[in-house]
């Protein structure tokens, strides 16, 4: 459990040391303990311990609790500790009915999510808090928790089980202590008269009927975004293994092929850009192909265009020409379009001047003639710079010799 807890970060770092005895979040994965750690310190503080479940109570019961809690604080020195499993769940109403008690001391707060705080959490709770992420359990806590549960169960300590092999059982575990135990409780009631048992991966696997990613995997959880992330920066980094790596993850927890698809098609036009434009055009045609064929087998599509990006030349000199664009509109304003370039589809408005002085480059040697585009004030700026890549140096070449 030592290792549950990998780092504690303080959400407002001007928050008084006693506010923040006030507020805490224990955010990580289901099955790491948040919810026995409350315990732990509601015992060692010996406080009134109060638990609400966000699943289950409304605003009501939040009250109901709280002026329970604020009662029984003529009888102790200290606050009262109030456990709220599953805070993310919490309305903004909810959470908002918690403030004044948190900022007056009626209660010490302790929450317990799965979700990331920054986007479930209400502000003003947010920054009262002391943030503790909490990461999967590791290999020799998973282990310990199997000999623990093996020696001193009442059940499992007089039956003669040996663990033979326990790769699959850590693997479908994924980090979770509770879904170990369940693991565990499933292959012991496998053969509950056998004499002996012994526990192999095989027997493990032949006994799941689901794949362990599909149950570590929420399409509406962060672990949706963090996986597509790390898809996203290993074809960025051109690691196709990588890349196929959480390709593999999405495909078997679930995820739509469509969000995929979409995402490959940003990445073949942020990152490889104009290094390769046949990027975009094939995870064009790859989206094109998951609707045309369906699942499983618009997996072979995604795959391809995946390896295709990962191995392609990378450029984002597009992607930074137009955000330096949109920033230049931001900061000048609209500026008035120059007659030449405006159309003068009326009498009224070719008196007036507009398409006078337009040259038509295709009327000129090489299809070119120069003349100014931009806007008079913002002549001369520069928004495209291209990368180094063969085919954006060849443009770039052509552009300096055209404008020379």
């Amino acid at each position: 459990m030592q290792n549950a807890c990998a780092r504690a970060r303080s959400t407002n770092t001007s928050a008084s040391n006693t506010l923040w005895d006030r507020v805490r979040i224990l955010w990580g994965p289901p099955g790491v303990g948040k919810t026995t750690l409350a315990n732990i310190i509601a015992r060692r503080l010996d406080v009134p311990f109060f638990t609400l479940s966000a699943t289950a109570a409304g605003v009501k019961e939040v009250r109901e609790t709280l002026d329970r809690a604020a009662k029984s604080k003529f009888f102790s020195t200290q606050s009262p500790l109030l456990f709220i499993d599953e805070i993310h769940r919490f309305s903004k109403s909810q959470q908002d009915s918690l403030l004044n008690a948190v900022e007056t001391g009626v209660v010490t707060l302790i929450g317990a999510t799965t979700e990331n705080p920054s986007f479930e959490v209400i502000r003003p709770l947010l920054s009262r808090m002391q943030v503790y992420v909490l990461q999967p359990l590791g290999k020799d806590d998973l282990l310990a928790l199997l000999h623990r549960a093996l020696t001193e169960d009442e059940y499992l300590k007089d039956r003669n089980i040996e663990i033979k092999e326990h790769e699959a059982l850590l693997r479908y575990s994924g980090g979770d202590a509770r879904k170990l135990l369940g693991l565990l409780d499933l292959v012991t009631s496998a053969d509950p008269d056998a004499a002996q048992l012994p526990v192999t991966n095989e027997l493990v696997t032949s006994l799941l009927a689901s794949s362990p990613s599909a149950a570590a995997y929420d399409k509406q959880g962060e672990m949706h975004y963090d996986i597509i992330s790390a898809f996203i920066k290993s074809i960025r980094g051109s690691d196709p293994d990588a890349a196929l790596y959480w390709l593999a993850r999405m495909i078997e927890g679930g995820e739509k092929p469509e969000f995929i698809a979409r995402r490959l098609v940003i990445s073949a036009a942020e990152d490889i850009g104009l290094a390769n434009p046949n990027a975009l055009l094939l995870a064009n045609a790859a989206f094109d192909a998951v609707h045309k064929v369906g699942w499983p087998e618009g997996r072979i599509p995604l795959a391809e265009a995946t390896v295709y990006l990962a191995t392609s030349p990378k450029s984002n000199s597009a992607y930074m020409g137009i955000n330096r664009a949109i920033e230049l509109v931001k900061q000048t304003g609209p500026q008035p379009v120059p007659l030449p370039l405006r159309n003068a589809p009326t009498q009224l408005m070719a008196e007036l001047g507009y398409h006078d002085g337009y040259l038509y480059p295709h009327d000129y040697p090489g299809n070119f003639v120069r003349q100014d585009y931009l806007p008079e004030e913002l002549r001369g700026t520069r928004l495209w710079e291209p990368g180094g890549s063969a085919a954006e140096q060849k443009a770039a070449q052509r552009q300096n010799e055209l404008w020379k």
